[in-house]
């Protein structure tokens, strides 16, 4: 296990992990690599190909302006949406990129060459950069992968050598790349939930525990550190949360979609100014519409573990800091402060996400919306019944429950845009992660499907998934329900 807590929960801009987060960081990579090679001032021009689902909803997804930033050098994890929009506007009417912030060259959004029927073999979100002088000979190529979450491989780096995934340094989301730290090996390593079950019959630690010994490791920071981390991770959520509040009017992509997260705030505080505990349900789907709204307007958001996903954790998060009852909410007896709460809940979700990137895929362009909506779904169920007291048993039956009831679930965004029905599909996901941890805390953690069968079932189905319902907008409600 080589993957951070940081690497899935890593700050980016809406709408897509895969289709803008991914393609920004590819490019940029691309950026580097020629600037390193100290051949920005040789390039005439640049040729940018798309395939697969890139191509097919790249449009609706953001996914030609990341490119575009990302060529110039500019990460997700660091740009803000203000200046996405202004160098955005500044590219469209100069029809130039700045290479690397520094070469001038021809370039804008409708140059892409897009390949949308045509699958590259190692993964359906594929994109080729070649670099040209001005005699029209090729001074460098490099194909890389947009593989869900915001991960990057390249072409020759290995099946799954992540290129960079922006979680492995600094700062709430890191920026350093997703080597940053790996030297040594974790002392608890796991790939599969059995794996990460014995280690905690063998040492008594929570799931929490076992994977914040792994990340100190990972991270090359002690464990104060890794929370401050987390707490800012936390921090951002919540700002996303109060921006999105904050926005009024309809969202942008041309379906006419409203903003409803404020108006349901107006109305829930009205009803609610006490936070009374039968109120709760809306308050999560408050918090989940508010981050999935920010998300497709392109805002700021944490890719938990991707953007189309973002919004379960946050609400299962918000759910666990204001409605645990008493006597729920606590580690061997122990109760918990709110910052430890945060903190243990995102460690175990983490530790369930790593399973879903080592055993099976987070791409929805790969497995279908059972890759985001339910790994996220399955990921909040983990860490909300490790926050209410659940035994390791317990917590990985919590995250079977919540996955085992999204299989087969498919990406057919209308548009191509991450709306409809991507934004409400986050306010269910989040509700049923709950009653999944709460019913794994009725029971003694022992059941008939493992969640390695769970996850292994969702791979193969994702296999067997026709591909017109992998984020292509070719079948699904995308194609039977009229835009407008």
């Amino acid at each position: 296990m080589t993957l951070s807590t940081f690497d899935l929960f890593s700050v980016g801009i809406g709408p897509s992990s895969s289709h803008t987060v991914g393609p920004m960081r590819a490019a940029s990579a691309f950026a580097s690599l020629l600037a390193d090679a100290g051949q920005l001032p040789s390039v005439a021009s640049v040729r940018v190909d798309l395939y697969g689902s890139l191509a097919a909803t790249g449009r609706g997804h953001g996914t030609f302006g990341a490119v575009l930033l990302g060529l110039e050098g500019h990460r997700p994890e660091e740009i803000l949406p203000e200046t996405v929009e202004a160098r955005r506007s500044a590219i469209a009417a100069s029809g130039c990129v700045l290479l690397g912030g520094e070469r001038r060259i021809p370039l804008r959004e409708d140059d892409l060459v897009l390949h949308p029927l045509t699958v590259l073999p190692r993964h359906s979100n594929g994109l080729r950069f070649s670099a040209v002088a001005a005699d029209g000979g090729v001074l460098a190529s490099e194909t890389y992968y947009s593989v869900g979450g915001g991960f990057v491989e390249r072409e020759g780096d290995g099946g799954g050598g992540v290129a960079d995934s922006g979680g492995g340094g600094g700062g709430a989301g890191g920026s350093d790349g997703a080597g940053g730290g790996r030297v040594g090996a974790v002392p608890l390593p796991f790939r599969t939930a059995a794996e990460l079950l014995g280690h905690c019959a063998a040492s008594g630690l929570s799931v929490a525990d076992v994977m914040l010994r792994n990340e100190v490791v990972v991270s090359s920071c002690d464990e104060a550190e890794v929370h401050r981390r987390l707490l800012a991770i936390r921090d951002v959520m919540d700002e996303c949360v109060a921006t999105s509040l904050g926005r009024t009017g309809l969202l942008p992509g041309g379906l006419s979609v409203r903003r409803r997260a404020p108006e349901w705030r107006a109305r829930l505080e009205s009803a609610d100014p006490l936070g009374a505990p039968e109120y709760w349900q809306e308050w999560v789907n408050l918090v989940a519409l508010a981050v999935n709204e920010e998300n497709a307007s392109g805002g700021r958001v944490v890719t938990a573990p991707t953007n189309g996903a973002a919004g379960i954790v946050p609400a299962v998060l918000h759910y666990a800091r204001h409605y645990l009852r008493p006597g729920e909410g606590g580690v061997a007896g122990a109760a918990l402060g709110e910052d430890d709460v945060c903190v243990r809940f995102l460690l175990a979700a983490a530790a369930v996400g790593v399973l879903y990137k080592e055993q099976a895929s987070i791409s929805g362009a790969e497995v279908g919306c059972q890759g985001e909506v339910g790994s996220a779904s399955s990921m909040a169920a983990a860490g909300l019944a490790e926050v209410m007291g659940g035994t390791p048993a317990q917590v990985e039956n919590a995250a079977e429950i919540a996955m085992e009831h999204n299989l087969g679930l498919t990406c057919d965004p209308i548009g191509g845009l991450v709306q409809i029905p991507c934004i409400e599909r986050n306010a269910l996901a989040a509700a049923k992660a709950i009653n999944a941890a709460r019913m794994a805390l009725w029971g003694d953690g022992s059941h008939h499907v493992s969640l390695d069968q769970v996850i292994a079932t969702m791979r193969e189905t994702g296999r067997d998934m026709n591909s017109k319902y992998k984020e292509t907008s070719l079948g699904g409600l995308a194609v039977n329900v009229v835009e407008c």
